[in-house]
């Protein structure tokens, strides 16, 4: 049996590595697996690479998860798999030969094009530096230039919500709502379908500002993390989101992933 302190998941790639990385990592949350170490193995070019990494990765008992276009590249993973016994897992390869098949076509075999320094590229640059900006309301008058307008009480998760929608090249302002807090008279002027606001179970927002008391310090019967207070605030925001008449999305128990997708259905 190997042990905790062995284990290792190798990610393999002739670019940056992102993609595995991301399915090891989705992959690895169904599991209980303490103490194991992703490595990144990134900008592969030759296969004197891949058989030092897989000797490693062997003498470890680990395994290997690859993103790599070279057609040469590709079987010395499969040859050095075969020797050393060491399981890998192809994450482009049945893609790539599933569009070859179907649609008769032959692939470019470039590493890294999906980071590629493109007109895209530069949009998610944009989009995350103006999502920084506009963090918490900072500029009002950025919402009437928002792809996207976040709306939500303290602590559904806006700001990350707000930072994964930018990787996608959306501008997004995000916006405190609380009772006290007059929202802003641009929201009135927003084009239909680009205000989104936030819900939550109140139980599990008490939950997780009781945990940001005490990760500051701060004393934990403070008023912000009471359940009266909370349901306070859930019930004006729900009333500024009829309202507005914007589409509401309960984040309970949602990965931020998952949020985002369901507002990605809305544009």
């Amino acid at each position: 049996m190997i042990q905790a302190s062995n284990r290792v998941i190798a990610i393999c790639s002739d670019a940056i590595g992102e993609t595995a990385e991301a399915v090891a990592l989705a992959t690895l949350r169904q599991f209980e697996l303490t103490n194991t170490e992703i490595k990144r193995i990134m900008n592969v070019r030759h296969e004197d690479e891949i058989t030092r990494l897989m000797e490693e990765v062997s003498g470890r008992g680990g395994m290997v998860i690859y993103t790599i276009v070279q057609p040469e590249l590709r079987e010395a993973m499969k040859e050095e798999s075969i020797r050393l016994n060491v399981r890998t897992v192809d994450i482009m390869g049945p893609m790539m030969q599933a569009v070859i098949d179907t649609f008769n076509d032959t692939p470019k075999r470039l590493p890294g094009l999906l980071h590629r320094l493109d007109e895209d590229y530069f949009r998610r640059i944009d989009a995350v530096e103006f999502a920084v900006n506009n963090d918490d309301g900072k500029d009002v008058g950025a919402i009437l230039k928002a792809d996207i307008i976040l709306l939500g009480v303290s602590r559904v998760s806006k700001t990350p919500l707000s930072i994964f929608l930018a990787h996608k090249g959306k501008k997004v302002v995000n916006y405190p709502v609380v009772p006290e807090l007059t929202p802003p008279a641009q929201l009135r002027e927003v084009k239909s379908g680009k205000i989104f606001g936030l819900n939550i179970d109140a139980q599990q927002l008490v939950k997780i500002r009781y945990e940001r008391l005490k990760a500051l310090g701060l004393p934990v019967e403070a008023n912000y993390a009471s359940l009266e207070r909370v349901e306070k605030e859930l019930e004006y925001a729900q009333t500024l989101y009829e309202s507005l008449g914007c589409p509401v999305i309960d984040v309970t128990d949602k990965a931020i992933e998952e949020t985002a997708g369901l507002i990605m259905q809305y544009l």
